[in-house]
């Protein structure tokens, strides 16, 4: 049986290449804005009643975490669902912003980067599909959980009632007793239509001097975060490719001996949250640009969706290719990294490479 079979509208479900996990029936819900202090309540909560919490952190830290303790949780292996056929009813998609308004977004954080105030921002858009009849949300599941058996397929339930759903590439930080490991992506290309493009654009992005800057940038940025908690941090010199079905990305494995084995997964992600990957550096820079040029909030966007257990080991996901989810609408989110060397028109053609995720995922090919 594939646990994702079970799923039902505001349980949790989180698949990996490893293990699927579904939980539901929370005993208690955590909202703070502060994630240290969240780590801390979480973990006094789990030594009383023992098993785990689930939930989702948001991107920035004025909105407040949603984590749940479940009273059911259930493990099972590598989720296996067959791809589903198209299933969505009519619908009726917008813009936030415009395309043309996106491009002028980038053009407008170009100069402060060239300043040197900046190194890094990630500029985001949204689009909106409203729907003409309840979502299948099992079956859009199913699709993205097929497609995407290498990283992370979640839907976490989120406050008034909506859900966030993604098929994210990208392990923020997993524990595992002493050891941790971090799987930053930051550098991508999309995919080509045909092999010799898509091996083109592969090379590109190795060879690509602006990609391999922003990359650097978050490496060293979560390099930063995690030494204080590290009697030993091992970091390769260099990036290696990997790539979903819709985009290659550069990607640098971080790994780790912890100094103090109460640090728990819940506590590594709130230090690294939000990387350069999905916000910018320096952090508190970055996190202002994107507040005076975004015209949306992103709420749990970006943020980071995950589980910890009593013993503290666990595992986080970066919440992007991901859409939040009503039962009539869904608003997908993608964004780009920008920096000095950025070109509008490229940074809006990689967020729509972005957006295909989700929407293949729904049986859509949209031309955005």
């Amino acid at each position: 049986m594939e646990l994702i079979d079970e799923y039902q509208p505001g349980s949790f479900f989180f698949a990996t290449p490893d293990h699927t996990l579904l939980a539901g029936d929370p005993r208690q819900v955590f909202s703070e804005k502060d994630t240290f202090a969240l780590a801390d309540q979480v973990s006094a909560a789990l030594t009383e009643h023992g098993g785990l919490a689930v939930g989702a952190l948001p991107y920035d830290n004025t909105g407040e975490a949603h984590v749940l303790l479940p009273r059911t949780a259930l493990w099972g292996g590598p989720a296996k669902p067959g791809p589903q056929p198209p299933f969505l009813p009519g619908y009726r998609v917008s813009n936030d912003p415009a395309p043309a308004e996106y491009e002028r977004q980038v053009a407008q954080a170009l100069p402060v980067l060239r300043r040197g105030d900046l190194q890094k921002v990630v500029l985001a858009r949204t689009l909106l599909l409203e729907l003409d009849a309840p979502l299948d949300m099992r079956r859009m599941l199913a699709n993205l959980t097929a497609m995407n058996t290498h990283g992370y397929t979640f839907a976490a339930p989120l406050p008034l009632g909506t859900t966030l759903v993604s098929a994210s590439p990208e392990m923020l930080v997993r524990r595992t007793g002493s050891t941790f490991m971090s799987r930053p992506l930051a550098g991508s290309q999309p995919r080509g239509t045909d092999p010799a493009q898509d091996r083109a654009n592969a090379q590109a992005l190795l060879a690509s001097k602006k990609d391999h800057d922003e990359h650097r940038y978050v490496v060293e940025a979560e390099v930063a975060a995690l030494r204080p908690f590290c009697r030993r941090l091992s970091v390769p010199g260099a990036p290696t490719l990997v790539s979903t079905p819709s985009m290659w990305h550069l990607c640098t494995p971080i790994t780790g001996e912890l100094i103090d084995p109460s640090v728990t997964a819940l506590t590594l992600a709130a230090a690294l949250h939000p990387t350069p990957a999905v916000c910018g550096s320096p952090t508190p820079a970055a996190r202002e640009a994107i507040a005076q040029i975004e015209s949306f909030d992103r709420g749990f966007y970006t943020g980071a969706v995950g589980w910890v257990d009593a013993d503290g080991d666990g595992e986080w996901a970066v919440a992007i290719r991901s859409a939040e989810v009503t039962e009539q609408s869904l608003r997908l989110y993608a964004g780009a990294g920008i920096v000095q060397a950025s070109s509008p028109p490229l940074e809006l053609a990689e967020t729509s490479a972005k957006f295909q995720t989700l929407l293949r995922g729904m049986g859509l090919d949209l031309t955005l």
